[in-house]
């Protein structure tokens, strides 16, 4: 019951910051533990009503490593269909090289420990130490970035931001399609319309500016040509927020912004608008099954890297904890 009871409290926290801000990554933080808390005190109270509840926990528990035998596997499959499709670039190789590690690092740490070497038995406490550290924090993001996602833009917007990406003969392709649709969708059930912003600047390998080619995609699928400005200058998703915001009190369109993007990049755009003071949601896109793991990781290591002095120091007792573990080693022999 008292599981229970901490759950209650700390979804109750968790609305209220939502309130207050959703675009903030405690958010994840707190919802994440208020459904372990839930778990675990659903879980008692199953225990003692149903006699047999402790064999199926057990049964579950077993289960645990092949689950995690299947997402290595999943991910090994997937890096190679992003390998396949999308070339050899590193970006691409995130997920064949997660799997790989999921299946190698157990056996290494094994190793390690029976050697009876000090320093290695440390890095083998650190390496556990921190994967597990690197898993809650990838729950903890998977998991919010799935709630922020389904979370509906607080007011009709004034001004539509689509995020521009790498255009291919100067064309959007389908991943860039997909959020121009979803602007088009916003677009079209706004009331009056508002203005689209399609933000992007030309890279090295573009024929043109990725704002020009989304901008004339949108003209093309029906949208005011009066209500569509290009933004032609930026090249990072902070300077696509911060330079179409501009664009949108240039225009004299006031209101709420909403940004677009695919799916997998909501919630980090979310905290980027947070974190630069604009005033604006983020929505996301559809994004093909095979290219979604592979964009998602490349997501949350640029999350990690963010915020990787927060990161350093929560790692600190795990540092030391193992540094203490090969002190003692070395005493005992």
């Amino acid at each position: 019951m008292s599981s229970l009871i901490v759950s209650a409290a700390l979804f109750a926290l968790y609305a209220h910051w939502r309130a207050r801000d959703r675009r903030m990554l405690r958010n994840g933080v707190v919802l994440v533990a208020a459904a372990w808390f839930a778990l675990n005190g659903a879980m008692e109270i199953l225990s003692q009503w149903l006699p047999g509840f402790g064999f199926v926990s057990l049964a579950v528990l077993l289960l645990v490593p092949v689950a995690v035998v299947v997402l290595a596997g999943f991910l090994i499959a997937n890096g190679i269909t992003m390998l396949r499709r999308e070339g050899r670039r590193l970006a691409n190789l995130l997920s064949l090289a997660l799997g790989c590690a999921i299946v190698l690092l157990p056996p290494f740490a094994v190793l390690l420990v029976m050697t009876e070497n000090a320093f290695a038995v440390g890095t083998a406490a650190l390496l556990f130490f921190l994967c597990s550290y690197l898993g809650v924090v990838f729950v903890v993001v998977l998991a919010y970035a799935f709630a922020y996602g389904r979370m509906e833009p607080d007011a009709p917007p004034a001004a539509i931001v689509v995020l521009g990406s790498r255009l291919i003969d100067g064309s959007p392709p389908p991943l860039l399609r997909s959020r121009l649709d979803k602007a088009l969708a916003l677009y079209n059930a706004t009331t009056p319309h508002p203005l689209l912003i399609p933000s992007g600047g030309q890279g090295p390998d573009e024929s043109r500016p990725e704002g020009e080619g989304m901008a004339d995609y949108l003209r093309s699928a029906g949208a005011d040509a009066a209500d569509v400005v290009p933004e032609n200058a930026a090249r990072t998703t902070e300077e696509n927020l911060r330079f179409s915001q501009r664009i949108q009190h240039d225009v004299g369109r006031e209101g709420a912004l909403v940004a677009v993007t695919n799916n997998y990049h909501v919630l980090r755009a979310a905290l980027l608008a947070r974190r630069q003071k604009l005033d604006a949601e983020v929505v996301g896109a559809p994004t093909a099954r095979y290219y979604a793991p592979s964009a998602f990781l490349r997501e949350f290591v640029a999350i990690l890297v963010e915020h990787k002095w927060l990161h350093a120091v929560l790692c600190l007792p795990f540092v030391a904890f193992s540094a203490l573990l090969v002190v003692a080693v070395l005493a005992s022999t």
